[in-house]
């Protein structure tokens, strides 16, 4: 069974697109959460001891011939539980209510009042605004429940049995479009599942240190790939902590990172921090295999495989090395497996390091995998890791491959290379950096006229990107300042030579993505 703190909620997952945003508004209030499978029996819930069980939303309707549904057995363990949209649904299936389907969808911000007392809304006022995404709705409440609010097209909006402390709801308390979401959560963690709020990262450091030794062993060896992303250095330092000069950290340059990138890893890991650091210098090897590449699926795989390829040649150097260290973390977890069809079916496959060859056999040491990227930070702090490093903005695992459109080559690396340096300059004078989560520049592989000292010029074209997102699943372009933007723009242009037009991107992401490939 694995272990966790003795207090915690457990967030059983029917695939809603806020399931991560529930466990996240659960760990600010210091409780610790985790995103389970949907068909997680009743039997493992006993012996794992939740303070609490959440069923979350989810885009299937319970009359789908293979609706997801969950372990009735859950309702007979005592344990508070919180149906949220869906899982308000399957709750009144489960306990013999009356779902039905409704004529239209009900999507977007909506006005409920509250019918009556209940812990779950306690000292909220008796109307606010909720944020509803559902087309079927509860008809019949299960013996015993009663209504706590209600829409204009919602009679149920809510519903609860005090007595057995069932919650459910037909609206989302995780997203900020709800107002009062947060105290619905608190009541909920606090008020109904009585937890204490003492989940602190500073303890799990410690307790992680602790579990890490005991896996590795007194005498075993790990290599890691340091990216110097945040995510991969946390896990060498908290490795680090753990075995000392048994771990070997393996920094593979391949010519696609930011302006002068290289060097900081090398400084800050090595001088600073006393890490075992291998520096691989492949540069020219990664632009040999882009050579004439333009599609962005093919510079991804050509960039990963190289990766493997040269990182595997260095990790055989290291013979006594029986594990392989890796900055996954919660997300990567989550968003590698379907929560409804099981790991073969993947949202997206994590950029930590996979395909190795059949002689490189390691165990994986992943020391970050329950922690969300907000949480890693805060963990690189308490382990005493430089702000300059904790708070850089997100780097794609291909780098500035995918950054470059079109075929990459050294001289339109160097050229983005130089442009970018001037956007991150300019970016981190703003008050407001450390609430963008990302700001990069994009070479286009088009050129336009321009003029320039009386001469026409026939150069290239750079886009600005800049996001505000929590967790990139869903983003939306900043707002900078139009005096940031001009100065940006004015200064790549004149000291940039190789670029004559200045773009910025307003698509928020969905319909696109944060980055172009």
């Amino acid at each position: 069974m694995k272990e966790r703190p003795s207090e915690w909620i457990a967030i059983l997952d029917y695939g809603s697109q806020y399931t991560q945003l529930i466990a996240r508004r659960i760990r600010e209030q210091r409780v610790f959460s985790e995103i389970i499978s949907f068909d997680t029996s009743a039997d493992t819930l006993r012996e794992s001891k939740p303070s609490g069980i959440i069923l979350s939303g989810g885009p299937n309707s319970v009359f789908d011939a293979d609706a997801p549904k969950c372990d009735p057995g859950i309702f007979e363990l005592g344990i508070p539980v919180l149906g949220i949209c869906y899982g308000m649904q399957l709750t009144a299936q489960a306990l013999n209510g009356k779902v039905k389907p409704v004529d239209s969808r009900e999507y977007g911000h909506t006005r409920i009042a509250i019918m009556g007392g209940t812990r779950l809304f306690k000292g909220l006022p008796t109307e606010f605004d909720v944020w509803m995404s559902h087309g079927d709705q509860v008809e019949t409440m299960p013996p015993g429940f009663k209504a706590s609010a209600r829409s204009l097209s919602c009679p149920i909006a809510a519903m609860r049995n005090e007595e057995k402390s069932f919650y459910a709801i037909q609206f989302h308390p995780e997203v900020v479009h709800t107002q009062f979401g947060n105290e619905i959560i608190r009541n909920f963690l606090f008020g109904i599942c009585h937890c204490r709020g003492q989940w602190k990262l500073a303890d799990w450091v410690d307790a992680t240190i602790t579990k890490l030794k005991e896996q590795i062993g007194e005498s075993e060896e790990v290599v890691l790939g340091l990216s110097g992303g945040v995510d991969s250095s946390v896990a060498a330092v908290l490795l680090h902590r753990a075995i000392g000069e048994r771990l070997h950290c393996i920094f593979v340059d391949n010519g696609l990172l930011r302006y002068g990138e290289a060097d900081q890893v090398e400084t800050e890991f090595r001088a600073k921090m006393g890490l075992d650091l291998t520096v691989v210098h492949a540069e020219q090897r990664f632009y040999d295999v882009l050579k004439g590449i333009s599609d962005p699926e093919a510079k991804r795989k050509a960039i990963g495989k190289t990766f493997i390829d040269v990182f595997a040649e260095e990790a055989r150097r290291f013979k006594g090395c029986h594990f392989l260290g890796q900055g996954t973390i919660y997300p990567d977890v989550i968003e590698s497996s379907s929560a409804l069809h099981g790991p073969s079916e993947t949202i997206k496959s994590h950029h930590n390091v996979g395909g190795l060859p059949p002689d490189l056999k390691f165990e994986l040491v992943e020391p970050l995998r329950d922690l969300f990227k907000d949480e890693v930070r805060t963990v690189g702090h308490v382990l005493g890791i430089d702000s300059k490093l904790l708070d850089r903005q997100p780097f794609p695992g291909p780098g500035l491959g995918v950054r470059v459109l079109g075929e990459v080559t050294p001289d339109k690396v160097q050229l983005l290379q130089q442009a970018d340096l001037r956007v991150q300059e300019e970016i981190k004078k703003l008050p407001t950096y450390k609430n963008i989560w990302q700001t990069f520049a994009v070479l286009l592989p088009c050129r336009s006229v321009g003029v320039m000292g009386d001469h026409r010029t026939y150069e290239y074209t750079c886009v600005i990107r800049s996001v505000d997102s929590i967790d990139a699943m869903t983003a939306d372009w900043t707002r900078l300042p139009y005096e940031t933007l001009a100065t940006i723009s004015n200064r790549i242009i004149n000291e940039v030579r190789g670029i004559n037009r200045v773009v910025y991107d307003i698509s928020s992401k969905p319909p696109a993505t944060i980055e172009w490939e």
